[in-house]
This record gives structure tokens, sequence and C-alpha cells, in this order.
């Protein structure tokens, strides 16, 4: 039988109502008029599926000149829109100023955004704004993929006595054209997600796409990942969004995508899916440690390798070597159906490795 939104809602995260499972946040990127954040507002309250609605106050803009938000005001905006549609509310916030405007005006969810958790001392000013509240706080990932970052961001939170922490999933910034706007990179939310199994994860696709065509895409993955949750850019006209556009989109589209996701429960008693599970996952094992084993008899090569170098005074890096292993292994992956991608990350950090241990040596 399909599991469906509604049923995996009832699920509390963190002894938090507000971070149930499912939890579905949308709005519009920005707050542009009363009138354009009402009309969002009570699309999404009449479709039923929205627990929250977020909207940008204030827009840091990678360039001048831009649509940088409308401030303070648009916070009784919001407040308007919560007490019409019985919406729960949530904005970005980046100073101690934000913390302290949004509080007043009875926001339920502050998250801190992507530019800000890059930067520890603008995490520490909120943190310290919020100490002595019992806020409910959202912690977007770093722009850039530094995992230690958003790491110290929980961390200054949770030493201010926040308690109600969420993290948001968003994308990271990388060199080049990708079809994401924000490249996944979802290692990097996987292992937050078992460094702190305790704080939700939400998925922000809006950001990692950049465009609407992605959406179902990423949002599926992100459930089939266990995350808790969906934050979602929606717009009642987004063809007339002052920012972003390009990736907002209506209430009714966000339905529909809602409708579309194959929930996946966290777990299950059914002994028929239980047995044969424990048994591939002992297989798993009985792999891993052979892999360990390999790659440590690998590694006890390279050093052997690294001693001959060394007495013959030659590099340790020999990248016609390794590009020649790279050919060779992508060669075989293919026929394994191993991906090209994944051949190279591997072998990046087996190469890394041996290089370290090849310097030791020639030291």
């Amino acid at each position: 039988m399909k599991t469906t939104l509604e049923e995996i809602r009832t699920e509390i995260v963190n002894d938090n109502p507000l971070l149930k499972k499912g939890l579905i946040i949308a709005g519009p990127c920005s707050a542009e008029s009363e009138d354009q954040l009402i009309k969002t507002a009570i699309e999404l309250a009449q479709l039923g599926k929205t627990d929250v609605l977020r909207a940008g106050i204030w827009k840091p803009r990678t360039n001048p000149g831009g649509f940088e938000g409308v401030g303070t005001k648009g916070l009784s905006w919001l407040l308007n829109a919560k007490r019409i549609t019985n919406l729960k509310t949530a904005v970005e916030v980046a100073t101690s100023k934000h913390v302290e405007d949004a509080l007043s005006f009875d926001v339920d969810v502050l998250w801190v955004g992507a530019r800000t958790t890059v930067n520890p001392f603008s995490v520490q000013q909120i943190s310290d704004a919020l100490k002595g509240t019992d806020q409910t706080v959202l912690i977007k990932n770093p722009v850039n993929p530094d995992i230690k970052l958003w790491i110290g961001a929980i961390e200054r939170l949770q030493k201010s006595g926040i308690k109600k922490i969420g993290l948001i999933h968003r994308g990271f910034s990388s060199y080049g054209n990708t079809e994401y706007r924000n490249t996944p990179m979802w290692q990097i939310p996987i292992e937050m997600k078992r460094l702190f199994p305790e704080l939700p994860m939400i998925c922000d696709p809006s950001h990692i796409c950049g465009n609407t065509h992605g959406l179902l895409a990423v949002s599926q993955k992100s459930v089939n990942l266990d995350y808790d949750g969906l934050i979602i850019e929606t717009h009642y006209a987004p063809e007339i969004a002052l920012t972003d556009k390009g990736q907002q989109i209506t209430p009714q589209e966000l339905s529909d995508l809602l409708d579309k996701l194959i929930i996946k429960k966290s777990r299950s008693d059914e002994e028929t899916f239980l047995k044969p599970l424990e048994n591939l996952r002992e297989q798993i094992n009985d792999l891993d440690e052979e892999l360990i084993s390999l790659i440590s008899n690998r590694m006890k090569i390279a050093k052997e390798i690294g001693t001959i170098k060394k007495k013959s005074n030659i590099t340790v890096l020999q990248s016609s070597r390794y590009n020649e292993i790279l050919e060779r292994l992508n060669k075989k992956g293919e026929k394994l159906g191993l991906s090209e991608q994944f051949i190279r990350s591997y072998m990046e950090a087996i190469h890394i490795e041996s290089i370290r241990t090849q310097n030791i040596i020639g030291q």
C-alpha cells in the first residue's frame, strides 16, 4: 500500500511539532508586496499541503542594484498572512537586528542562509541574539562545500541554548557549468545525517536546481534519502516575481509535485522485509571488510614504491601513471556498470592517500 505524505507528517522530529516528518515550507523567494504575499499564502493554505509560509524579507544579492527585499515592513505582511491562513511563518536572518525584528513579529522559524553560514562571526552574532529563546532555527549548508563550517554553525547555536535546530541542504557552489544552479554533492548532507541523526534534514530543491523542471527529481531523491521535508519557492504568479522567477512555481504546481512524490518508509517491522535485508547487509559487511583489507595491502605496496622513488631520487607524483590507471579502471568500471564519476572519486581518494604516504617516506 502506498505511503502518503499525510501519513508520515504525524511523526514529530526532535521533539518539535514544527519539525515533523514530511514538513513542507513554501512561499515566495521575496516578499514583494502585502497583496502578493497574502495571495500566495491563501492559495497555499487552501490546498492544505503547506505547514510553514516562507518569504525573503532581506535579500542578499550577488551584485548591487538588484531588489534586496522590502526590509522590516515585510514582517507585518507576513504576520497578517499568518493571521488570515493560520500558517506558521519563516524568514532568513543574517544579523542580530534581523533576529530581533523577526521575533517581534512572531516569526515561528528562522533560517540562517548559505552566505551567512560560511561566516562564523555572523553565525555567532545570530546565536548571541537568540540566547534565552525557544526559537526553531534551520541552518542552510555553507555556499562552499566545507562541512566544518556547517558543523560549527550547529555548535554555536547549541552553545547559545538553542535546542530546536534543523538543517537545510541547498547545494554548493562549483566552478563551471552544470545542470544545477548549486551542485547537490549529496555525500555532504548524508555525512551530516550520520553525524547528527537527531537533527531534521530539509531539502531546498529550488536553490539546487535554479529552475522548475528539475524540482521533482531532486525532491524525490531527498525523499529516497530519508530527508524530513522540503522548502520550495512558491509564488502565485512566478512570471512577475522580482527575484528568482525561473525557479519558483505556483501553489497548484507545488501541490501537483507533492502528489507525484513516492514516499518511502524510514523503516519496517515486516519480517518479509527485514530478513532478506539482514542477509544482504551481512554480505555488505563482509565485502566492506574485504575492501579495507585490499586497500591496506595496496597502501603497503605504495609504501614500497615510495621507498624505491626515494632511493632513485624521483618525484612522488607521476601524473602519467595515474592517468593510465584511471583510463584502465574507467573501461573496466563501464563494463561492470560503475559510473566514471564514481571510479574517478574512488581513485582520487586512493591516490591522495598514496601520495601522502609516499611523501612521508620521501622526507
